[in-house]
């Protein structure tokens, strides 16, 4: 079946690539991403009346006028490599009878080890003392951590993820309190509502997926009812946070740390090299502007393990549809 991957980079190329050799579907990449100008990329292969895939990765746009544009070019097949997929129109894929399938679990270990990351390198502020130490400067002042042991930490969302996350902070001593409005239980975790969490937790944790209602979710009055001096950790979705919101809260002192792997304004800032240029985007140049503040590029994911998976479920999900199999990984509407 011919692919047209967008967003693409060298080290997608590689991966699938090598995974393609088992399926032997014709693979076009193109590192532009998808919208309603680059739409038209997808037919720009010779393959006659053929249906055809697109496959597509966390920014890149599938709303109604884009999906319209790709059914009128007889793609049929949507293939997301993501777990998410609050970046396209179900209704519309609904209605134009594109099928939609995703990577649901291609490895929760991944993003759950950099969330521990994030969480160790604020607490024990090691990428400052590594630059620190660089330029000879071996003073600890300003360097103090805490100890996790004994610590109440809150992880929102039960899936896949946010289980592997519970578990090693399982590991490091802590109480681990979870919610989850589908997930009523979890090993070793006590589950109770959002209100007891904010409330009780030293340590917060978002890995619940981008929705209506999970929008926004940390906001102005959600983070009053957190403790003072809280550690908020976000590798799920920016969207999870009202940015501003943050911002306030960090001036206040009243979040004492910040972790990001997500920013809810990161298209057409992530995944690029910016640096030879000026950042317009105000609120994430403040962000950069706290010391107890650690930002990464959306790299939560990035892991061979797991990007060898994304690979190999995303092109299988593409033989099935091509072969009339079941999609498994199907997503829709309901």
């Amino acid at each position: 079946m011919h692919v047209t991957f967008y967003s693409t980079r060298r080290y997608d190329e590689r991966f699938f690539n090598a995974a393609n050799e088992h399926f032997g579907h014709q693979l076009h990449f193109y590192d532009i991403a998808l919208n309603t100008h680059t739409a038209n990329f997808a037919r720009n292969q010779t393959v006659g009346d053929a249906p055809l895939a697109v496959c597509i990765f966390v920014n890149d746009h599938a709303d109604a006028p884009v999906l319209e544009r790709l059914a009128a070019q007889r793609v049929e097949l949507l293939a997301l490599r993501s777990a998410g997929f609050n970046h396209v129109d179900l209704d519309a894929a609904q209605r134009l009878g594109l099928r939609v399938v995703r990577v649901p679990a291609y490895s929760p270990h991944s993003i759950a080890e950099h969330t521990l990351a994030l969480v160790l390198a604020l607490n024990r502020k090691t990428h400052r003392a590594y630059n620190r130490v660089k330029e000879n400067n071996f003073s600890l002042d300003g360097l103090m951590g805490f100890d996790l042991y004994g610590l109440t930490v809150g992880i929102v969302g039960l899936g896949k993820i946010g289980v592997a996350t519970a578990r090693i902070f399982q590991g490091f001593g802590c109480r681990v309190l979870g919610y989850d409005p589908v997930q009523t239980e979890a090993d070793h975790v006590e589950m109770g509502s959002l209100d007891t969490l904010l409330r009780e937790s030293d340590i917060i944790s978002l890995h619940c997926p981008l929705t209506p209602e999970t929008h926004h979710l940390i906001n102005a009055d959600t983070i009053g009812q957190m403790k003072h001096g809280v550690m908020l950790i976000n590798t799920s979705r920016g969207a999870l946070i009202h940015t501003q919101a943050v911002v306030d809260a960090l001036k206040r002192e009243h979040i004492g740390y910040l972790g990001l792997d997500v920013y809810e304004e990161e298209d057409g800032l992530f995944f690029e090299d910016q640096s030879d240029k000026v950042v317009q985007d105000d609120v994430f140049m403040r962000l950069l502007t706290f010391p107890n503040v650690l930002i990464t590029g959306h790299q939560a994911f990035f892991t061979r393990n797991a990007v060898e998976a994304i690979a190999q479920i995303t092109l299988q999900n593409i033989s099935d549809f091509e072969q009339g199999q079941e999609l498994k990984n199907q997503v829709t509407p309901q």
